[in-house]
């Protein structure tokens, strides 16, 4: 934003652009991504510096924009806010597996546990699934750019029309409690409920079950014993809560193990233009997700739809009809990336709450499990 709508502007350091040049082959060469772990400097005061440097730069060059020149600077600048907040809760993921991996297993910031049941079988049973049918038809989904003046990254669109067979969603994420079902039923040592690709990734790293559960003693079926690590340290699992911190393919196994599938993400859409936008957020200063039962109430027959977890779907991360990405180092921001991806819905307990959308679209490789990704089952009806 700053080098080209800012002729005066100084950089803070000349190396900086090269050391925090994430991905952007446009804006020049970058740090190894492999080494990037290695690097002890810049120390945390320069850092500070460096955005305040970049900060005070920034509302120099709003304020001294004109009508014209704020056109031009606008959209660079709802870019630059929302990958920001795009990188708040990638750092809190981030924060989470560094801290699984410490021996000491620290906390981030202690929360006091919402008050749901742990593993009290009336209450897990309250929050049991029903399922909300859909019929065929042709709809319409993606943001409508030319309709809406607010924010939506280009992935989102355009919108655009799609056939969509009948098809039934469920009310609820799955719980903990559904998933160690799948685990007591041996479902990470049985193949026929995998992909040949989520299989090889399963025996390869040795997955046991959902990324930051730890058991303490040898019964996977007792619930006592398996712990969950958080953001707040490790902590008993709650049975009631949905699953976090799996990877899309053991979401497709858990989905043929239960006879059902993953939603594609026009039907996710379809039961999400119908919710009110609230749930457990960042801002809610949880940092995990919650059981129905204390999320923030929604007049609608689904539940947690937005917030808590993301939610996989059994869609490939590719362009819509019509898609162009933009030139320059814009259009490195989303369009090069799909490519052997999927696509996510729906925020976590760490996004922010203002950031999400019915059209956003997430997406990661189908073996990353860190990313406070849960699973939605749906099935043809």
């Amino acid at each position: 934003v700053l080098k080209p709508f800012d002729s005066g502007y100084a950089e803070f350091h000349p190396k900086y652009n090269y050391l925090f040049n994430s991905y952007y082959d446009s804006v020049g060469p970058r740090h190894q991504r492999p080494k990037r772990g290695l690097l002890s400097r810049p120390a945390l005061e320069d850092i500070h510096a460096y955005r305040r440097h970049v900060e005070n730069a920034t509302e120099a060059l709003i304020g001294g924009a004109d009508e014209a020149a704020w056109v031009e600077i606008r959209p660079f600048m709802e870019v630059a806010n929302n990958h920001e907040q795009q990188h708040q809760e990638l750092m809190l993921s981030d924060i989470k597996h560094v801290f699984s991996c410490n021996p000491l297993l620290p906390a981030y910031k202690v929360k006091k546990p919402a008050a749901v049941c742990v593993a009290v079988d009336d209450e897990v049973k309250a929050a049991q699934t029903s399922w909300i049918e859909f019929p065929e038809g042709l709809i319409d989904i993606g943001y409508d750019f030319d309709a809406s003046l607010d924010f939506a990254y280009d992935n989102e669109g355009p919108r655009h029309k799609v056939w969509q067979d009948g098809f039934r969603i469920a009310s609820h994420p799955v719980s903990n409690a559904e998933y160690l079902e799948f685990i007591v039923d041996g479902g990470y040592r049985r193949p026929e409920f995998w992909l040949s690709d989520g299989w090889a990734a399963c025996q390869s790293n040795g997955w046991q079950g959902p990324m930051y559960w730890q058991r303490d003693g040898e019964v996977e079926h007792d619930a006592a014993s398996w712990r969950v690590m958080t953001l707040s340290g490790l902590r008993a699992l709650n049975l009631a809560e949905p699953v976090c911190d799996v990877s899309c393919f053991e979401a497709d196994a858990f989905a043929k193990w239960a006879g059902k599938r993953l939603p594609r993400e026009a039907e996710w859409e379809r039961l999400a233009e119908g919710c009110r936008i609230t749930g457990n957020f960042a801002d809610c200063g949880m940092y995990h997700p919650v059981s129905a039962n204390v999320c923030s109430a929604q007049v609608d027959e689904a539940v947690q739809v937005y917030g808590d977890v993301w939610e996989w779907t059994r869609s490939a991360y590719a362009p819509y009809p019509g898609y162009r990405a933009a030139a320059g180092a814009m259009g490195e921001y989303n369009g090069k990336f799909m490519s052997g991806q999927m696509v996510l819905r729906g925020g976590s307990a760490v996004t922010p709450g203002g950031h999400i959308r019915p059209t956003y679209r997430n997406f990661f490789y189908p073996d990353d499990r860190w990313q406070f990704s849960g699973i939605r089952l749906a099935e043809d009806a």
